[in-house]
């Protein structure tokens, strides 16, 4: 195949699957920036592995789970070198405030702080239970899509799930949090 010929099938299997990969590039960063640098660079990775692509029954499978390897490895190259700071915590558009829309500023506010509020309380979770509880609930993923996506048993994708939407409740109680 050409280049041009290249380039038409790659945006024709993956363009579908933005949004979704998006959406799970900016769950596991956190962050607008890391969200796109990581979505930008599974792009490039999938491009190069295109003539295996083309022959995947489940595209947005085999990619969601390239982007969580790819989050993984960069993840675990740069956890000794990585600070973050207070503020970097507090800016705006972090988190699940940042995703809050609407006309209505009072309901919008309304909206922001419930968002605020869950979003501190997942953020005392740990990595594997935010996560899961990010991927099922929020975006919708199926227990076998996580377990593929993950590379952990159907049955421990289920106890987590469950451990952590028990904690979260814990969490929520015990600061007079009711969403």
């Amino acid at each position: 195949m050409n280049s041009a010929n290249n380039s038409l099938v790659f945006e024709r299997i993956v363009r579908p699957h933005f949004d979704r990969l998006y959406r799970l590039a900016w769950r596991l960063t956190g962050s607008k920036a890391e969200a796109e640098d990581l979505f930008q660079e599974l792009l490039i990775k999938a491009f190069g592995k295109l003539d295996s692509l083309v022959n995947i029954e489940e595209p947005g499978s085999w990619l969601s789970r390239v982007m969580y390897n790819l989050f993984v490895d960069e993840k675990r190259r740069f956890a000794r070198r990585r600070m973050r700071t207070v503020e970097e915590g507090n800016l705006p558009g972090e988190g699940l405030a940042g995703l809050a829309g609407g006309s209505d500023a009072m309901q919008d506010n309304v909206r922001i702080e419930k968002l605020s509020r869950l979003d501190a309380a997942l953020a005392l979770l740990s990595d594997e239970h935010r996560q899961i509880v990010m991927l099922h609930d929020v975006e919708g993923y199926k227990l076998k899509e996580i377990h593929e996506l993950m590379g952990i048993p159907v049955g421990t994708v289920k106890s987590r799930l469950h451990r952590a939407r028990g904690r979260l409740r814990e969490i929520l109680k015990a600061e007079g949090s009711f969403l």
